[in-house]
């Protein structure tokens, strides 16, 4: 686990806790140090700041996307959603608000981890959905024959709705299915890649649906 921050007391934390539960930890202080270690070392997870001094983390994270699926668990000092809905956009699969709980980024760690493992393992069968295709072993996504781009966790996202194509998810449920972990009490990352599994999907017969006050859907549009 690579762990990107300029605060020494928040770098000392996240290795205590991580490197307790048998985590190799490597760190970096600036993001042209940490995008060297994510080139050279291929960490299997990012704990990323945002508030990086010379090259911050938006932009780490906008490099290590155009290259790499690895997953990026984002820190911001900060508790505004543009901050967060910025680094979702770039491609993060996950956040936390200064100050954090410790414990809550061991077990978010752990669960991200698992569920990639759990993919990485995958040998499900294409789920067919009108004119989507879903290719799990493969990861890969089709409309009418044409391949469409996806994130990993819009892939995983959108393959945990084709699943219970129909069936209202709440938010809480998707966070377990997709990102590994129970409620926290936040649930803006969900909201965000909805938001952007749907533009994916524009041009396709499938779309998901938004159930006020409950979750979302998967649906197939009436031609």
């Amino acid at each position: 686990v690579l762990v990107v921050d300029d605060e020494p007391n928040i770098v000392e934390l996240a290795r205590m806790y991580l490197e307790k539960e048998g985590y190799r930890v490597e760190t970096a202080s600036d993001g042209a140090t940490a995008l060297e270690h994510i080139q050279t070392r291929e960490p299997a997870l990012i704990v990323l700041d945002l508030m990086l001094p010379e090259l911050d983390g938006f932009e780490v994270c906008r490099r290590t996307r155009a290259k790499s699926d690895v997953p990026i668990i984002m820190l911001t000092a900060r508790d505004e959603d543009v901050d967060k809905i910025v680094g979702l956009e770039l491609g993060a699969d996950d956040y936390l608000t200064k100050p954090f709980n410790p414990r809550e980024l061991v077990a978010r760690v752990k669960a991200i981890l698992r569920r990639s493992e759990r993919s990485f393992r995958a040998n499900e069968q294409p789920l067919h959905v009108a004119d989507l295709t879903i290719d799990p072993a493969r990861r890969e996504v089709t409309i009418d024959g044409e391949p469409i781009e996806l994130r990993a966790k819009e892939f995983d996202l959108l393959q945990a709705f084709a699943e219970n194509k129909g069936i209202v998810l709440t938010r809480e449920q998707l966070l377990n299915k997709v990102w590994g972990y129970d409620f926290y009490g936040e649930t803006r990352t969900v909201d965000v890649h909805v938001a952007h599994l749907r533009k994916r999907l524009k041009g396709s017969r499938v779309s998901i649906e938004t159930l006020t006050g409950v979750g979302y859907k998967l649906v197939v549009l009436v031609s």
